[in-house]
């Protein structure tokens, strides 16, 4: 082997390596330290929830019912592995703070035919023990109203109906924690 050849194959491996240190494949990097894809300040009022074909654990909601109250909107599907590692944490949060002015509502928009079923979103609330308002999303107009591209997504939206942050994916749950909290004592 020549020097050249050691030397580009070396450089091959440190670049790849950072990469996967800097996505966090390599353990190197926590999933919480990662930035938001975009905090959402200046992306103004919440659209409404809109075209929704069933509500469950709830009567239908309206966000312009909801101000004065912060509320976490989690856009998912029970067939999406990164929505069901996500939901844990999404139910820890409904736990500690709903009694201290947090609402959680779980949009679910299916990705597979088979995710379309009432009785599928049903069962999957009681296996996940989900028990927060999910509207079923079948027809993707509240996903497009939000303009949402991902599964999951969260969105944090302040007392005055203003997203405030938004999420996609795993990871952030100590940011958006924080985020809940901050909101919450501001308002108490």
């Amino acid at each position: 082997m020549t020097k050249r050849f050691l030397a580009a194959t070396a450089s091959v491996f440190a670049l790849a390596l950072i990469g996967a240190v800097s996505l966090g494949i390599g353990g190197g990097v926590a999933r919480d330290t990662i930035a938001p894809i975009a905090v959402a300040a200046a992306q103004g009022p919440a659209p409404e929830f809109t075209g929704i074909g069933n509500w469950f654990n709830s009567a239908p909601l309206k966000l312009a019912d909801l101000r004065g109250k912060v509320v976490l909107v989690n856009f998912w599907t029970y067939g999406c592995v990164n929505c069901i590692n996500a939901l844990p944490h999404v139910v820890a949060l409904n736990a500690k703070y709903k009694d201290r002015g947090l609402v959680v509502v779980g949009i679910h928009t299916p990705e597979f035919p088979f995710e379309r079923s009432g009785s599928n979103v049903q069962a999957a609330l009681k296996r996940h023990g989900i028990t927060y308002p999910v509207a079923q999303d079948n027809d993707f107009r509240t996903w497009n109203a939000w303009r949402n591209q991902y599964w999951p997504a969260q969105y944090i939206i302040d007392q005055n109906g203003r997203i405030v942050f938004q999420h996609a994916g795993e990871g952030q749950y100590d940011q958006i924690d924080r985020t809940v909290a901050r909101l919450l004592d501001a308002n108490g």
